[in-house]
């Protein structure tokens, strides 16, 4: 069994983004308003879930994003800068569980709970591997 008692609720991890033409809706194809695309504001909150536990790990492990449940009720234009913050809820078994916002200049645009497993990275990419294996044979 994994060792994860580094990892405690109430661990923080932030991640920044300044919103670029990139980073709209029109370009990543979730929408027509050049606005804070939804899939990039999950990316920012996925980040500063990163920041919070990542370098807590054992070697050789790493977590994957299973569940996010965010809404994102405001809109942030092109020149803003969006701050994500993720909490550590709680950690049963192999997950972690986090409660999240992202703000930007002005006001709250987001937030949820997002949930990320820790896995051993050296079976994962076996498990990877036999799928890309089987997806060829078929």
């Amino acid at each position: 069994m994994i060792n994860l008692a580094a990892i405690r609720p109430g661990l923080t991890g932030t991640a920044e983004l300044i919103v670029g033409p990139e980073h709209t809706a029109p370009r990543v194809g979730s929408g027509r308003i050049a606005v804070l695309a939804t899939p990039v504001l999950i990316n920012v909150i996925e980040a500063a879930a990163l920041a919070a536990v990542e370098h807590l790990l054992p070697q050789g492990y790493q977590s994957l994003g299973i569940h996010l449940d965010v809404r994102h009720f405001a809109a942030t234009p092109v020149g803003l800068r969006v701050t994500a913050v993720a909490a550590v809820l709680a950690v049963e078994a192999r997950t972690i569980r986090f409660q999240v916002e992202a703000r930007d200049e002005r006001e709250l645009i987001g937030d949820g709970q997002h949930a990320r497993v820790v896995v051993n990275v050296a079976r994962f990419d076996e498990r990877v591997q036999r799928k890309t294996l089987a997806a060829g044979a078929a």
